[in-house]
């Protein structure tokens, strides 16, 4: 796959949660729980999304562009939207962000064309089904369970375009304006929680509490970051020293690359599963708005 030392710790978080989601998954078959198949369904659309995210899928350039655009500028294409490619180039030459903010917006860039790739499989899902449903001659119960699973597919599109439409304004603005000074939260993924949990049906007092959990959930993305910093540095080190065939330092740099491959394998893995509870209680309110 040729992936970096980062994006092969991202890997393994995302296949230990998908190991442990379809583990729960069996236990609810097993006791008869899942008899509508959304959460077989919602297991696959994941999968999915790991294997195209990461070039697993069997498709040429269906993963991101795994590279610093600061290092060696090679990150053209790698977003596959005008829009987006055309924001990202003002922003470039715009003269409004340091080379520091402009990693973190790109970042939030890269984010966002994920937030698309998602919503693009789940939509492809969603009408896969609809096409099975029509098809089928004579209602029945069983079909009127599938149809009420459709329904939930289409609220969660719903939610997921709603999220891209916030995200994309987002963009356009701090790509014009810059970044603002004040701005409460600074991580891509803590912004849309806090957009999305804002809209949601949260007490005054629920908001704030969530707050105060995104201010906590933002620290610990922040020293994943770091970890995943310095696990890359360790890489090109461990490179570096077996290259020049140092035997006296290969072992000790050995051991600390595996240490921060350790480190950033455990947070990656928190912090995607954080996310997923965060994300699951916001969709739970957002859901209570509608009916």
């Amino acid at each position: 796959l040729h992936l970096s030392a980062v994006k092969l710790a991202e890997l393994h978080s995302d296949l230990k949660i998908q190991e442990k989601d379809e583990l729960s998954w069996k236990k609810l078959k097993a006791e008869g729980l899942d008899e509508d198949g959304e959460k077989e369904a919602k297991l696959r659309r994941n999968l999915n999304v790991i294997m195209t995210k990461y070039g697993m899928n069997g498709k040429k350039d269906s993963h991101l562009v795994d590279t610093n655009y600061i290092k060696d500028g090679t990150e053209s294409d790698a977003l596959d939207d005008p829009r987006l490619e055309k924001l990202w180039s003002k922003a470039k030459t715009s003269g409004k962000f340091s080379d520091e903010e402009l990693d973190k917006l790109w970042r939030e860039f890269k984010h966002h064309k994920e937030k698309i790739r998602e919503y693009n499989i789940l939509l492809e899902t969603v009408s896969r089904t609809e096409d099975i449903h029509k098809n089928v001659i004579n209602p029945s119960e069983e079909n009127l369970v599938k149809e009420e699973v459709l329904h939930s597919k289409h609220r969660e599109l719903k939610e997921k375009l709603r999220s891209i439409n916030q995200g994309f304004e987002r963009l356009r603005k701090v790509s014009h304006q810059g970044y603002d000074t004040n701005s409460e939260f600074e991580e891509p993924r803590v912004i849309d929680l806090w957009d999305m949990a804002k809209s949601a049906n949260f007490t005054e007092k629920e908001l704030e509490s969530f707050r105060e959990e995104l201010k906590h959930f933002e620290a610990k993305i922040e020293k994943h970051h770091h970890y995943q910093k310095q696990l890359e540095i360790s890489h090109q080190k461990l490179k570096h020293v077996e290259e020049m065939g140092d035997k006296e330092h290969l072992s000790r740099n050995k051991e600390k690359y595996a240490m921060l491959e350790e480190k950033t394998k455990e947070l990656g893995y928190k912090v995607k599963k954080h996310l997923q509870d965060l994300s699951s209680r916001i969709s739970q309110g957002l859901q209570h708005n509608e009916l």
